[in-house]
């Protein structure tokens, strides 16, 4: 049995400027897993950087409020949306309300730093 606390993991601060804990990854436990599983915070009035991952990306919004931008189109995305990130896609996501957007991100194959492409940093 596995079973890894949020608390335990260490949060640092990602490659597209979100606040980050990584949850499951292959390449840090003994699991078979293809995905790896991430806990993803952005502060009310924050943009994460413009980027693309080689690989598909779903995530899970946990609370707050934001606006999700995929290849030029925007959505709003609220407590138990799930949004689907294809593969190359130009993506980021603003929080827009007054807390935290808080989310789950599922990358598979698991996320590689080799596979991210930051294609605009935003202040």
């Amino acid at each position: 049995m596995f079973i890894r606390n949020l608390h335990d993991c260490a949060e640092v601060i990602a490659g597209d400027n979100c606040r980050l804990r990584e949850i499951l990854h292959p390449d840090k436990a003994d699991l078979a897993l293809r995905y790896s599983l991430a806990h993803a915070v952005v502060a009310p009035g924050q943009t994460t950087w413009l980027h693309a991952l080689g690989t598909s990306e779903v995530y899970f919004i946990l609370s707050g409020e934001g606006i999700m931008h995929i290849d030029g189109e925007r959505a709003p995305v609220r407590p138990g949306d799930t949004v689907y990130i294809p593969p190359k896609a130009k993506q980021q996501i603003t929080s827009i309300g007054p807390q935290d957007l808080v989310f789950l991100c599922i990358v598979d194959p698991a996320w590689r730093m080799e596979d991210e492409e930051i294609a605009e940093k935003t202040p």
